[in-house]
């Protein structure tokens, strides 16, 4: 796909604008980078290493599994979370290795 056709894509364009805001908070993005560092992790394993409140970190584990960023496995009373692509970590390293970080 060229430059000119993905501009031209709204969707796709919709899609990536959509795809960054649910990733744009402090939280969400230590979040992130903890499930592509471990595969997958429950709730709290993620609030003990986050040193957060287990609601505030089920709160942004939902709002990110309900926009497609995370997925669930159960395993009796445990959920288990993961990414549903490693690429949304690759474009959070990509972003700290840019200029702007400097």
């Amino acid at each position: 796909m060229t430059k000119e056709t993905v501009l031209n894509d709204e969707k796709k364009i919709e899609r990536a604008a959509y795809v960054l805001k649910a990733v744009a908070h402090p939280l969400r993005i230590k979040i992130i980078q903890m499930l592509n560092e471990h595969k997958e992790l429950n709730v709290s394993t993620i609030y003990k290493n986050l040193n957060a409140e287990q609601s505030l970190i089920s709160h942004h584990l939902i709002n990110m599994r309900d926009k497609g960023i995370l997925e669930i496995r159960r395993s009796g009373k445990n959920i288990y979370y993961f990414l549903v692509d490693s690429s949304i970590a690759e474009i959070i390293d990509c972003i700290y290795r840019s200029k702007i970080m400097v």
